[in-house]
């Protein structure tokens, strides 16, 4: 929300001497944070003046173009030698054409300096010496517009006189706070809202100029008639005889201007200004292009609307829509429709100020990408009692500034919503906020905050003003007393923490293993868990498979990624994509998060949300989650070691995958097995299945490592023979011995053995590693495959394995006698399940 400073203080009378500064601190401090305070028109100086056109010439030039050679009356400077016949005529230049004869224009002297830092001095252009400049909005520093001048309305440059300081008559320079309003306070999206917040942080009164209640319900202007409860209040008055080319005074273009809106025309600003002066949303009807009554009413699916933006467009059963006799002329709270729009033939209007449901609003705009200054408001809360009051005031701006007559009678439809009543403690503020509030503050509080307080001995009973929709439970009281006394009452006292408490056996494996692979050379990174289509097709997983687990956002960040992965691998390629982009070819990345998968599964049930849901409710709720397991990813391109003077670099390949795998297992005691497998997205061949033994000795798969599919590397941008590897975190903590916790190494001195076996050359040797693994028990505490042999000696079809073995007790040195017999039970379990022939020495 950006406020002029010149505005809010019309609304409000602050102290003398308060400046912008402190009113920005003020509200930053009662939690609407000013982002930053500009000052419009600050970089003009000099003599900017207000002109008159007497008469110009056309002139076409070479280059295409036409210039205007104006005389310009400027007031009594008779400065001037180059049109000394006539008193107070300067001859200037001008490229624009949307001014007449006659016209006011702010006219920049020689001497003055403009936005920019341009200067204005007298010089021969276009074979004339121009004696000044006319100036446009943007060369002033006070808006956007670069379509033609400025056009003042001759009454205001009247009252001012040629000659006068425009600058004074435009309104700048002025300061204006830009504000980050959170959703919570919608009132302060409007001036009126922040004047009320101004007088409370300053201690001065506050009169508010939208006080008028809405009247009983009455059909006495347009008829009107409400089809759906998403409306709960629809006003409607009608203006009568309005000038449509009436110009919108200065004043009031410079406040829209300055907040933020570009200035229309007359009946469009004035909708404009009141629905930012009282936070309303109004909208103006041409009368007579209204055929029949106004309805509202919700739209039939696949009805067409074409909405003021000129775009035809589909409608939804969900939309709430304004109609007539002809259909739809506007989508709700939205955008109104090209039919019933105001334009340079309108001269009886029909103002409508309503309100209408937040969540049908926002679901509206969404569903059509459709957001206005209107919804942004819908979708926040607009003040239901400020309806009839704004439309009011927009009604007395037409009569004032474009000779309207206001019709007798007003049509209102449904009522005021009454806010919701609730006592409290009155030493609930001071007890949560642990600050020393006695109950005499905190009702003072209140009540400038609009809050109709009740004293019933220790209890105050509370009844929120129409405006502050947000305050709906106990503890946003306790919000609003501590936003407004400010967050520094609070005493800072750090909790004592409870003895006995702390992480719990996998939350302390699962920071082992992240610390164990970063250890490993490995860099953590954190992506977003959504998911496109795009991704999903890119990782040539079966449709079936994974598409029936999709879980999809009913309101996603971004439409383009509606679901939440299955998967932490795109996050992972989108990382190093951004990182190779930025010549970082070197990558071994690592992510560490939930994935989501769903499946078949009953509706949550949607509780209230001013109780505690009962155990049931939970219960249904968590049952209609889907599944969320931790997970634990890699990619690798490039180079795991650099390449130097005396060495040749080290490529990522598929063992450092693997590596990554072996790490995460053995840190938490267990010893990773793999065999070749055929596992989208990995490369057929260049793949291997990633296991451990459970508890009872059963084989649990954990996720797989590899080269990826040259497919999935196109369809990413990845580089050519990136490797990948994704474990299951939670499963490979559940299946780590005593329940993944952590100890410390054994103390005691480690056993060497080694082992050398015969086998046929079709067993994997990952096979031989985890049978050993199995054979050697306990006492094991990694293994190592150090040599491969083959050759006549051992016959053809066959192959030797070497392996080391480290046997290391944990509570005791090992004897010569218990580390021989690990071997022999590693080497017996082999010859029994693999055919295996010991080699001898």
């Amino acid at each position: 929300m950006r406020a002029p400073m010149s505005w809010l203080r019309d609304l409000v009378e602050l102290p003398h001497g308060v400046t912008c500064a402190q009113v920005a601190d003020a509200f930053t401090r009662m939690g609407l944070q000013v982002e930053h305070v500009e000052t419009v028109g600050a970089d003009v100086s000099g003599r900017v003046v207000v002109g008159r056109v007497l008469d110009f010439v056309e002139e076409p030039q070479r280059n295409g173009k036409t210039i205007r050679w104006c005389r310009v009356d400027v007031g009594p400077f008779n400065d001037s030698e180059v049109n000394p016949e006539i008193e107070n005529a300067r001859g200037i230049v001008c490229g624009a054409s949307n001014f007449a004869k006659g016209d006011h224009v702010v006219v920049s002297l020689p001497g003055a300096m403009l936005a920019g830092g341009f200067g204005i001095s007298a010089r021969r252009t276009y074979g004339h010496m121009s004696d000044g400049m006319i100036c446009a909005a943007d060369e002033l520093g006070i808006g956007e517009d670069r379509t033609g001048i400025i056009v003042l309305p001759p009454a205001e440059a009247a009252r001012a006189g040629l000659g006068s300081d425009a600058m004074a008559l435009l309104g700048v320079p002025d300061e204006v706070l830009d504000i980050d309003v959170t959703p919570d306070l919608g009132h302060a999206l409007s001036m009126r809202g922040l004047a009320r917040e101004a007088a409370q942080a300053f201690d001065v009164p506050y009169n508010d100029l939208y006080s008028r209640r809405v009247p009983d319900p009455a059909q006495d202007a347009y008829p009107v008639r409400v089809e759906s409860d998403d409306c709960q209040l629809f006003v409607a008055l009608c203006v009568n005889g309005i000038d449509p080319h009436a110009p919108t005074p200065t004043w009031m273009r410079h406040r829209l201007e300055a907040a933020g809106m570009r200035a229309i025309s007359l009946p469009v600003d004035i909708t404009n200004y009141v629905m930012l002066e009282s936070g309303q949303p109004l909208h103006g009807y041409d009368a007579d292009a209204l055929l029949g009554p106004i309805v509202v009413r919700r739209a039939a699916a696949g009805e067409r609307l074409t909405t003021l933006d000129d775009v035809e467009r589909t409608l939804s059963a969900e939309d709430l829509l304004i109609t007539d006799d002809s259909g739809p002329i506007g989508l709700a709270g939205v955008m109104g429709g090209r039919t019933t729009e105001l334009n340079d033939g309108t001269t009886n209007v029909v103002i409508e100020a309503a309100h209408f449901s937040p969540g049908t609003i926002g679901r509206t705009y969404r569903r059509h990408k459709l957001p206005s200054e209107a919804s942004r408001r819908f979708e926040r809360m607009v003040d239901p009692g400020v309806a009839c009051a704004a439309a009011r005031m927009a009604a007395r701006l037409f009569a004032e500034y474009a000779g309207g007559t206001i019709a007798e009678g007003v049509t209102v439809v449904g009522r005021v919503p009454q806010p919701p009543s609730l006592t409290i403690d009155a030493g609930l503020p001071a007890h949560i906020l642990g600050a020393r509030i006695d109950a005499d503050r905190v009702v003072e509080v209140l009540r400038a905050a609009g809050v109709e307080v009740r004293r019933r001995g220790s209890s105050l009973a509370l009844t929120p003003p129409t405006w502050r929709t947000d305050l709906r439970d106990p503890y946003d009281y306790v919000e609003e007393v501590g936003r407004k006394l400010g967050l520094d009452v609070i005493e800072p006292r750090v909790p004592r923490a409870v003895a006995g408490r702390g992480l719990s056996p996998a939350q302390r494996a699962r920071r082992a293993v992240n610390a164990a692979v970063a250890g490993a050379g490995f860099v953590e990174v954190i992506t977003l868990p959504f998911l496109s289509d795009s991704e999903l097709d890119g990782l040539g997983l079966p449709d079936d498979d994974e598409r029936r687990r999709l879980v999809r956002l009913a309101n996603p960040l971004a439409d383009t990624a509606p679901y939440l992965r299955t998967t932490l691998l795109p996050g992972l390629f989108a990382a190093a994509r951004r990182n190779i982009s930025r010549s970082q070819d070197d990558l071994a990345l690592f992510e560490a998060g939930s994935v989501f998968r769903g499946g078949p599964a009953p509706a949550a049930p949607m509780p209230e949300v001013d109780h505690r849901p009962s155990d049931a409710e939970i219960a249904a709720i968590r049952a209609a989650l889907p599944d969320q397991p931790r997970m634990i990813a890699a990619v690798l391109t490039g180079q795991w070691l650099p390449g130097g003077w005396d060495h040749a670099a080290v490529p990522a390949d598929w063992t450092h995958a693997v590596h990554f795998a072996q790490t995460a297992a053995a840190t938490l005691g267990l010893t990773l097995e793999r065999r070749a497998a055929s596992i989208a997205p990995w490369h057929p061949g260049r793949c291997a299945e990633l296991s451990v033994r459970g508890a009872g000795g059963e084989r649990v798969v954990l996720g797989a490592a590899g080269e990826l599919h040259p497919e999935v590397i196109r369809a990413h941008g990845l580089p050519e023979r990136t490797c990948a590897v994704e474990l299951d975190l939670d499963l490979l903590v559940a299946c780590a011995p005593g329940g993944g916790e952590v100890t410390a190494l054994s103390g005691f001195p480690l056993a060497k053995e080694d082992v050398a076996l015969i086998v046929d050359e079709r067993v994997p040797a990952s096979e031989v590693e985890a049978t050993l693994v199995e054979g050697a028990g306990e006492l094991l505490e990694s293994i190592a495959l150090f040599d491969v042999f083959r050759g006549p000696q051992i016959g053809e079809g066959r192959k030797s394995l070497a392996y080391g073995l480290r046997l290391r007790g944990p509570d005791r040195t090992l004897t010569q006698a218990e580390a021989a017999a690990a071997r022999d039970g590693a080497v017996r379990l082999a010859v029994e399940r693999l055919g295996a022939v010991p080699r001898e020495a």
